[in-house]
């Protein structure tokens, strides 16, 4: 059973990438980039992924940067998204690598040391999705860090960390789920915000529904700091629903301004794009705000 949580601290962050294809879905994450970067006073690092070269049985001639149309698209739109200056007094670094997008941003981590990753995504649901795959999915449960992605319904106006007033965390207690919730607590407390622990039930026999909804409830109580109510209101809810589902209607019906959940690594990392259920990503399709994922 859950013990009761540890008083939550100040999360530290000091590095964070922000991955773009200079899509429109990729640019919305680019507010919250920065609204994190500015809260915690973090370097923010711009990172791009050439595709690489295609593998050709009789080898070409290698040809400079200069020369590449791949290299020169990508330094145009990076002087594009530059432009504006978007990024004020925050300390950037632009990194543009050739290469697989995953092996491109995993090395970044690694040598940046990075604390937190921000992405877009334009959201597939169904066919497209097992067709074309969810590069935004295989990145959060492949990150060791925590990912933020801005789905295509998430607002992309008044983007500010301060913003954050209404916090939810889905979990379904497992290590993974809980890993998440220091990063909940954290964001609720510097903020003042309001709360809501949010477990989901489903396939209960209605005989057992009342006993296992109350027993879920005493667990989500003992994860909150006993001095929880002097700097959050926390709310308990407990639905007996499909997750996806009672997520995203508690989300709408809090104003949750961000979704706090874990995720779990797949055995399978290619794979892991094409499981047309898996319960995090179609919540970043669908929900409203950004969604805020940690690994187990």
């Amino acid at each position: 059973m859950a013990t009761a949580a540890a008083r939550s601290t100040r999360l530290s962050v000091k590095n964070i990438l922000f991955t773009t294809d200079f899509s429109a879905a990729s640019q919305g994450a680019l507010p919250y980039a920065l609204a994190f970067a500015r809260w915690y006073g973090a370097k923010l690092f711009v990172a791009h992924a050439i595709p690489p070269e295609p593998q050709l049985s009789v080898p070409l001639e290698v040809i400079s940067r200069e020369d590449d149309p791949y290299w020169s698209y990508a330094r145009h739109k990076m002087d594009q998204l530059l432009e504006p200056k978007p990024f004020g007094t925050t300390p950037y670094e632009v990194l543009m690598l050739q290469g697989d997008m995953w092996h491109v941003l995993s090395n970044i981590i690694q040598r940046q040391d990075i604390d937190f990753l921000t992405l877009g995504t334009h959201g597939r649901h169904g066919l497209k999705k097992i067709v074309l795959g969810s590069a935004a999915e295989q990145i959060f449960r492949l990150a060791a860090c925590p990912v933020l992605t801005v789905g295509p319904k998430a607002s992309r106006t008044d983007v500010e960390f301060g913003n954050f007033k209404h916090i939810l965390f889905a979990t379904d207690f497992s290590p993974a789920s809980l890993k998440a919730l220091p990063y909940a607590l954290s964001i609720a407390e510097e903020n003042q915000a309001e709360l809501t622990l949010l477990h989901l039930i489903s396939l209960v026999p209605m005989q057992h529904q009342e006993a296992v909804a109350n027993h879920a409830k005493r667990r989500l109580e003992e994860l909150l700091p006993p001095d929880a109510g002097s700097w959050c209101e926390p709310n308990i809810v407990v639905l007996l629903e499909f997750a996806t589902d009672g997520i995203l209607r508690v989300a709408e019906q809090t104003k949750a301004d961000l979704i706090v959940m874990g995720v779990h690594k797949s055995a399978a990392a290619r794979a892991v794009s094409h499981v047309p259920w898996a319960i995090a990503y179609d919540v970043v399709c669908d929900a409203h705000c950004p969604v805020l994922t940690v690994r187990g």
